[in-house]
């Protein structure tokens, strides 16, 4: 069965980015379908750690209590493991934050969380299982998607289409929009370890490269940092992986041999943005218009950031008329700058990320300056926990 509806904006994606957008203008009077083209947000490998400037907004949305509710776990400051030396690299305990925390929390109960709040609302919409596929042109202007759901063909007419689709959006490419960017050093191999019962590692171990540990409750989640286009899946890999993993964490030996390749999945990093965010009718924000590096973990940071300052500049246009190229520009304006200052610092980050030392050498020179200035850990406190330039919704 076909159907066809108008609305006054459609966002292709229901990650961080398309779902806080979508409440966002659905609480100022905006019309708003959500397309997700998964049944659920149950998907494993996704960022977890939702940001002070995060909770921030929940706070201003009156959300935060609800987030609270939910299984989390509060990280104050961030540390990392070099050959046993313990060290903090962020102290997120002197924010001007209702909460001076980093959280973790599995990316779907986020997402539900969101969602939840937005469907309470009469003018949103939330299509799950429906996948935008092209673009519905007017002359020289974008005027809606089409969309494949569970029922058959799905076509909708906007004001204002906004991809949120990711880093791999075909919307995006199909409105003539390319990526720029300079190649990233890294990949990084995700994969689960057996957890037995009051087991702990550091959240971040290095020395002979990078481990992230993320603990999960009954297993850990594992983000490997690896060379870029180093890795093929092979038993040799596998094999490497492994040795990596024990050099860097000697407790980790045991479990890791028990992952196999077919448990390990590779994330390509790349670090690119588009020169241009929009044409007229269609804006891109997230990873659509600048992925990142999982460096930090700032990548959901800056893509809600973006949905922040979205609907604060458009939800009053989108009420009454669409919006223009002029306006869509506003919103790039906005969100450029920071984008640009934080892929930077993750390109400056790659290569003691990917390092390989000795212990008998000593710490490295950025960790031997944390250590000796530890007043330096509340400007990356900072700078990981609120971003280059936070948004609010006033």
């Amino acid at each position: 069965m076909d159907a066809r509806f108008d609305t006054d904006c459609v966002i292709a994606g229901g990650g961080p980015a398309g779902l806080m957008l979508g409440l966002l203008l659905a609480r100022a009077g905006v019309n708003v379908t959500v397309l997700e083209k998964h049944a659920d947000f149950l998907r494993d490998f996704r960022g977890d750690t939702i940001h002070p400037s995060t909770q921030e907004l929940l706070g201003e949305l009156g959300l935060l209590d609800a987030f609270l509710a939910r299984p989390h776990a509060d990280m104050p400051r961030i540390g990392i493991s070099w050959h046993g030396t313990e060290l903090t690299l962020a102290d997120f305990t002197h924010l001007p934050t209702r909460r001076r925390v980093m959280s973790f929390m599995p990316q779907w109960d986020f997402l539900d969380l969101l969602a939840d709040a937005a469907s309470a609302l009469p003018s949103f919409r939330l299509l799950r299982s429906t996948r935008a596929d092209t673009l519905i042109r007017d002359g020289g202007r974008i005027v809606g998607v089409r969309a494949t759901g569970p029922e058959g063909d799905v076509e909708i007419r906007a004001r204002l289409v906004v991809d949120a689709s990711g880093r791999d959006s075909e919307l995006r490419a199909a409105a003539g929009l390319t990526p720029v960017g300079v190649a990233a050093a890294m990949d990084v191999l995700w994969f689960r370890l057996s957890k037995a019962p009051g087991e702990s590692y550091p959240f971040i171990q290095a020395g002979a490269g990078m481990i992230i540990t993320i603990d999960r409750g009954d297993f850990f989640q594992i983000a490997h940092v690896i060379p870029a286009g180093s890795w093929t899946g092979s038993e040799d890999d596998v094999a490497r992986m492994r040795r990596r993993v024990a050099a860097i964490s000697p407790r980790m030996a045991g479990p890791v041999a028990d992952v196999g390749p077919d448990a390990v999945h590779l994330l390509r990093v790349r670090l690119e943005r588009l020169r241009r965010w929009h044409v007229d009718g269609m804006l891109c924000i997230g990873d659509a218009a600048h992925a990142m590096s999982p460096a930090g973990g700032v990548g959901i940071n800056l893509a809600i950031q973006d949905a922040v300052a979205t609907a604060r500049i458009l939800g009053p246009i989108l009420r009454d008329r669409m919006p223009t190229t002029r306006d869509l520009r506003r919103v790039q304006r906005r969100r450029e700058w920071p984008m640009r200052v934080t892929q930077a610092v993750q390109r400056a980050l790659q290569r003691p990320l990917l390092a390989t030392t000795d212990a008998a050498t000593g710490l490295p020179l950025p960790l031997r300056v944390v250590r000796d200035h530890p007043r330096l850990t509340r400007i990356t406190g900072r700078f990981i926990g609120l971003g280059a330039r936070p948004e609010h919704l006033a």
